[in-house]
C-alpha cells in the first residue's frame, strides 16, 4: 500500500466535510473491497475517513410502512433480520448468495452498493482500463469476455456490476439517502444511483465528491413470491454469470432485475408487462438491444432459463 492519513469521523456531516477538504479521500467501513484494491494499488487514497462509529447501523420501520436500513448495517445482520426475511425475501436471499460468511459479517449496506467491478482487466494493472485509468483504453474489448456485460456497455467499458444485494434493491425500488459536506441531504432512487459507462466508466454512481450514504429505504412490502436465483461457476464465493431477482404473483405479473449482465443492476420496467406471457417473451424485451460477444452470448439463453425457473416456482 501507499502511505495514507487516517481519521475517525464524529458525525455523517463531519465525514462528508472531511472528504471535501481532502482531495483523494475515501470513506472506509468494512473495507472488504477497498482494502483489496489498495493492496493492489488500484485504489490509492491519500486519506481514509473511518465511518464505523456514526451510529448508522440500525434497521428501523418508516412511517410509510417500509424499512430504513442504516448504511453501516452488516450484510449478515440485514439478511437475518426477521422483517427482511418475512417481507423482503428477495433481499435476504440475495445477501446470502454473496461472498462468504466471514465477508458478510464485515461488509456493509453502503459498501455493497459501491462495490467496484471484478472485471479481470480492471484488476490487472499491466492492462489498459478506462475504469481504473480514464482514457487508457479497454483491454476487455477483444479480450476474454465470458464474465462481462451483454447489454448497457459502451466502446469504453464492458464491465459488470458485482453486487447481489443491489440487484434485489433494484427490484424493490429502494431509495439511497445521503448527506453532503454542507449538511444537505438528498434521496436518490436506486434506478438513478448506478450509472451506465458511456465515455466515463470511472464515474460509477450519482454520488458527488464527498457525499456519504447514510441509509437505504425500502418501500412497503410487496406481496407475491420472492426469489433470487444466482447462476455461477461454483456453488459459493463466486460472482454471478447471471442472476435474477424477482417478485412475482401467481399470474406471472411482477418485477424482475438482472445481475451479471450489465454495468449496473439491469431492470426494464416497461418489459415487465410481458412476464405473464412467459420467460421467453419477457427476457426478449428485458434484453432488447443486447450486444454480447461470442464468449458470453450464452448469457442470453441462461437468463431466459433462469427466469423461466423462477416463474414456474412462483406459479406453484
Amino acid at each position: 500500500m501507499r502511505p495514507f492519513t487516517y481519521e475517525r469521523a464524529a458525525s455523517p456531516a463531519d465525514a462528508a466535510r472531511a472528504a471535501s477538504r481532502q482531495p483523494g479521500a475515501r470513506f472506509i467501513a468494512g473495507g472488504t473491497n477497498l482494502l483489496d484494491l489498495m493492496k493492489l494499488q488500484i485504489e490509492t487514497p491519500a486519506h481514509l475517513i473511518d465511518v464505523n462509529r456514526l451510529g448508522l447501523d440500525r434497521i428501523e420501520p418508516t412511517p410509510e410502512g417500509g424499512l430504513r436500513i442504516g448504511a453501516l448495517v452488516r450484510n449478515t445482520d440485514l439478511a437475518a433480520d426477521a422483517r427482511v426475511r418475512h417481507d423482503y425475501g428477495v433481499l435476504a436471499r440475495a445477501l446470502l448468495a454473496g461472498a462468504s460468511g466471514q465477508l458478510r459479517n464485515k461488509a456493509t449496506t453502503a459498501g455493497n452498493l459501491l462495490q467496484r467491478t471484478r472485471c479481470p482487466y480492471f484488476y490487472d494493472t499491466a492492462q489498459p482500463c478506462n475504469k481504473r485509468q480514464p482514457g487508457s483504453g479497454c483491454a476487455a474489448i477483444g479480450g476474454v469476455t465470458r464474465q462481462l456485460a451483454v447489454i448497457g456497455a459502451s466502446e469504453a467499458c464492458i464491465a459488470t456490476h458485482p453486487s447481489d444485494m443491489a440487484v434485489a434493491m433494484r427490484a424493490l425500488d429502494a431509495v439511497v439517502e445521503t448527506v453532503r459536506a454542507d449538511g444537505a441531504t438528498r434521496r436518490i432512487p436506486i434506478a438513478e444511483f448506478h450509472r451506465l459507462p458511456g465515455e466515463t466508466p470511472h464515474v460509477e454512481t450519482a454520488l458527488e465528491a464527498g457525499e456519504l450514504i447514510t441509509a437505504v429505504t425500502l418501500p412497503p412490502p410487496l406481496g407475491g413470491h420472492h426469489a433470487y436465483r444466482k447462476v455461477r461457476d461454483r456453488a459459493s464465493y463466486a460472482f454471478a454469470l447471471v442472476s435474477v431477482a424477482a417478485v412475482v404473483q401467481r399470474d406471472g405479473s411482477g418485477r424482475v432485475a438482472l445481475g451479471g449482465v450489465a454495468h449496473r443492476p439491469w431492470r426494464v420496467e416497461a418489459a415487465e408487462a410481458e412476464l405473464p406471457r412467459g420467460a421467453k417473451r419477457a427476457m426478449a424485451a428485458i434484453l432488447d438491444g443486447a450486444r454480447p460477444t461470442h464468449e458470453n452470448a450464452f448469457k442470453l439463453t441462461l437468463a431466459e432459463r433462469t427466469l423461466a425457473s423462477v416463474l414456474a416456482e412462483a406459479r406453484g
